[in-house]
């Protein structure tokens, strides 16, 4: 298996490195010797036993501005729904998925042609920023966490392939009458391109949707893949 570029990374620099399948029997060197723990992009919820290790907690980066979009798939959801504004939250981990105070937050416009791929990619350079400008603050004890607006909290899902569908009648009113389909559909193909792949049935078989723009409020598709086939330019 290719280690992750992190591992690389650390072991260049000579930081220990421990990818653990379960929490059940885990130690990490050196435990009573961490101020703090930042956790990116990391799948699996973590116990209290670890988050509350370091001496002044657990920092979660999550790519959203919380307390909207918690949970598996932020980017995702926020290309769904058509917001015009992301970013990147620092926070105070706790038990619960994204609900501890916030340390720092930083906004990001999104382009109406950002992709999945766009945001993440932007969304990492804007989290590494973050933490360069938070840390050195938050050693020193001049960050007060602020508590979430819970009430306000809304939650994002892992997508299937199910999620991915677009159906034909309503692709054909996208192209078409545009408005409301054309929207929908767009956002599908911006937020869940390449995974899980945003898909649609072509003389009953399989062709994934790959790339699309809007043009007079109407969608326009611009690369598909049929299936068994290489992408290719659509024509209508």
């Amino acid at each position: 298996m290719t280690p992750p570029p992190v591992k690389v990374v650390a072991e260049k620099h000579g930081i220990p490195v421990a990818q653990p399948e379960s929490f059940a029997d885990f130690t990490m060197p050196r435990m009573d010797s961490y101020d703090f723990f930042i956790v990116a992009a990391y799948a699996k919820i973590l116990p209290r036993s670890i988050i509350e290790i370091p001496r002044l907690g657990t920092i979660g980066v999550h790519p959203s501005l919380l307390p909207k979009f918690r949970g598996a798939s932020p980017i995702q959801g926020t290309l769904l729904n058509g917001e015009t504004e992301t970013g990147v939250t620092l926070y105070l981990m706790d038990e619960k998925v994204d609900h501890g105070p916030i340390l720092a937050t930083k906004h990001w416009p999104l382009a109406t042609n950002d992709t999945y791929e766009i945001v993440l990619q932007k969304l990492a350079g804007v989290a590494g920023d973050l933490l360069a400008e938070t840390i050195p603050k938050f050693l020193a004890g001049e960050i007060v966490p602020q508590e979430q607006h819970h009430a306000e909290a809304t939650f994002t899902k892992k997508f299937k392939n199910e999620d991915a569908f677009a159906d034909p009648e309503l692709l054909a009113k996208a192209e078409t009458e545009g408005g409301e389909p054309a929207a929908k559909i767009y956002n599908m193909i911006r937020a869940l391109n390449p995974e899980p792949g945003v898909w649609t049935l072509q003389n009953g078989k399989r062709t994934k949707l790959l790339e699309a723009t809007m043009h007079e409020d109407r969608l326009r598709i611009v690369t598909i893949q049929r299936e068994g086939k290489r992408p290719t330019v659509f024509k209508a």
